[in-house]
């Protein structure tokens, strides 16, 4: 495990209060019940019900359209969502150190605010994301017997709102990259170029850049 600052312990493994009980109280002032507020921004009733009890987060696209439905500038629930934690925990997992170390300086640069942790073992990434909210991982998809698709799946059962970004070799890999729910891709070796176009894709919104 190779790691580029210290570990920092936050609130973890869920969403905004805030920001659920901001859409609650929203949509109860406007006078809808969570079926019509569905079917007017093309979502499931269940899926309004996840954002309500902050077990689930809309995608910035979907967050835009429910803040015209609603009748709220987007910005103040784009806020709601980064309320709870300001610094971004953000990970790199490769099982090759040498990745991790020619990736690390160059996501400090990109992010010079945030939290970056590299690991090489799958286990020790996973047990990180469990105790830390983890905004954006970046993830090898080939590591010996782990694959970087299960472990996107994982770290997204943990935390629904983070990002996904994987690191490969081989641009071949890339249609299993988007049916996993992952951002995008990454060829090797990293750049703080091809990361910034990355975060263009985001699909949930998070701080820290360098532009």
């Amino acid at each position: 495990m190779i790691r580029e600052k210290p570990e920092k312990k936050g609130k973890t493994g869920r969403m905004s209060r805030e920001f659920a009980e901001t859409i609650k109280q929203l949509r109860t002032d406007k006078g809808l019940s969570q079926a019509q507020l569905a079917e007017l921004i093309f979502v499931t009733r269940s899926t309004i019900a996840r954002w309500e009890t902050g077990s689930r987060m809309p995608d910035t696209v979907t967050i835009s359209r429910l803040a015209r439905c609603l009748g709220v500038d987007s910005g103040k629930l784009f806020s709601l969502l980064s309320k709870e934690e300001d610094t971004p925990n953000i990970i790199m997992l490769d099982d090759e150190s040498i990745i991790l170390n020619g990736g690390l300086p160059v996501l400090e640069e990109v992010f010079p605010d945030a939290i970056i942790t590299g690991y090489t073992k799958p286990s020790e990434a996973i047990e990180y994301a469990r105790s830390n909210k983890v905004s954006l991982a970046f993830l090898d998809i080939e590591m010996g017997p782990v694959s970087g698709l299960e472990i996107c799946r994982e770290l997204q059962q943990i935390n629904p709102g983070t990002n996904v970004i994987f690191l490969t070799a081989y641009a071949d890999y890339s249609l299993n990259a988007w049916e996993t729910g992952a951002s995008g891709f990454l060829l090797k070796p990293v750049t703080a170029e091809g990361i910034r176009k990355q975060l263009e894709r985001l699909k949930y919104p998070m701080g820290g850049a360098q532009r």
